[in-house]
C-alpha cells in the first residue's frame, strides 16, 4: 500500500515529485491518458468518490485526480492497489506493462530503441563511465551528484532508465560493442570505495565478454584525439548508421555519411592511442587491487 507508514498519512504531490507526463511526448501522453481514463471509469462504475478511493489506495485526492486526468504517471503499486480496491481482476494491474514503457524520458527511450537495433555500438566517454557499463549504485551516485540536484524520485527514475538500456548485453545474436574510457575517470571513486570496487569489477566482467572490446585511454598519453568530447557510433543491419559527438554537428545525432566518416576517423584514432584491450584489463585489475 502506498502509504507513509511512519506518519500514517496519504501521499501527496510533494511526496512523489518527478512523475509528471512530458507534454511533448505524444505517445507517453496517449498511454497515460488512456490508463487514467480507465481508472476513472472503473472507480465511477463501483460508485466510489475520488477522496474515498484515494484513502483506499493510500494517495491524496489531488493525486487521484491528476492520475485519472493523465497528468501523472502512476506507479506500479498504485495500479496494483487500484486493481484490488476496484476488483478489476488484474485488468488495471496489467496496465503497468504499457505504463512502464513510457515512464522513462522520451530521449532515453529513443536512445534505447536505437541501441536495441544496432549490430555495432562504439562509444568513447571522457567524463564518466559509459551508462551502458554503470552499476546501479554507481549510476545512482553519478546522477545524484548533479547540480542543481534532482529529487530522489527523479534519480531513481533516471537510474532505472539507464539500467534498462543495458538489456543489449542479453541480446542474441549479440551486438559488437566497443568502449574507450579515460583512466582518470576510473581512478575517481564516485560513490565511495565499495561502489567504486563494484564498478571496476563490472568493467572487468563486461570487458571479458566475447563481443566486447574495452579499452582505456592512459593518462600518460601525450597525444589525444578525443578532447572534443564524447563520441557514439551506432551501425544497423541494413547498412545505415547514426553518430553523435559532443564536439561536432551541434552534438546532435547525424546519419550523414560525410559526418559519420569524420566520427569514425576520430574514434579509430582514439582507439589506436588507447591501451590495448589486454593492457586495459590489466590496468583495471591493478586499480581494483589498490581500492
Amino acid at each position: 500500500m502506498s502509504v507513509d507508514a511512519d506518519a500514517g498519512r496519504l501521499k501527496s504531490e510533494a511526496d512523489e515529485p518527478g512523475w509528471e507526463v512530458d507534454p511533448d511526448d505524444e505517445w507517453g501522453v496517449a498511454v497515460i491518458t488512456t490508463v487514467g481514463r480507465q481508472l476513472k471509469l472503473r472507480r465511477e462504475a463501483v460508485g466510489m468518490r475520488a477522496a474515498e478511493f484515494g484513502v483506499s489506495v493510500g494517495y491524496g485526492e489531488d493525486l487521484v485526480y491528476k492520475i485519472e486526468g493523465g497528468k501523472r504517471i502512476p506507479r506500479q503499486e498504485y495500479l496494483d492497489k487500484a486493481d484490488e480496491v476496484l476488483e478489476a481482476g488484474g485488468l488495471i494491474a496489467a496496465a503497468w506493462e504499457d505504463v512502464k514503457r513510457v515512464r522513462y524520458p522520451k530521449k532515453v527511450r529513443e536512445l534505447g530503441k536505437l541501441e536495441g537495433k544496432a549490430v555495432e555500438i562504439a562509444l568513447y566517454e571522457c567524463h564518466i563511465i559509459a551508462g551502458l557499463l554503470q552499476t546501479p549504485d554507481h549510476a545512482r551516485a553519478v546522477i545524484g551528484a548533479a547540480q542543481p540536484p534532482y529529487s530522489l524520485d527523479d534519480v531513481e527514475r533516471m537510474v532505472a532508465a539507464r539500467l534498462a538500456r543495458q538489456s543489449i548485453f542479453e541480446r542474441s545474436p549479440a551486438p559488437a560493442l566497443s568502449f574507450v574510457l579515460e583512466e582518470g575517470v576510473l581512478r575517481r571513486p564516485i560513490g565511495g570505495t565499495m561502489v567504486w570496487q563494484q564498478q571496476l569489477e563490472r568493467l572487468l566482467e563486461v570487458g571479458r565478454l566475447h563481443n566486447v572490446v574495452l579499452q582505456v585511454m592512459p593518462m600518460s598519453c601525450d597525444t589525444h584525439s578525443g578532447l572534443d568530447g564524447r563520441i557514439e557510433l551506432l551501425k544497423f543491419a541494413d547498412g545505415t548508421a547514426v553518430g553523435r559527438s559532443d564536439g561536432a554537428f551541434n552534438g546532435r545525432p547525424t546519419p550523414e555519411p560525410k559526418h559519420l566518416r569524420i566520427l569514425e576517423l576520430r574514434y579509430g584514432t582514439i582507439r589506436a592511442q588507447a591501451l590495448s584491450p589486454r593492457e586495459s584489463l590489466v590496468l583495471i585489475e591493478q586499480l581494483l587491487g589498490e581500492a
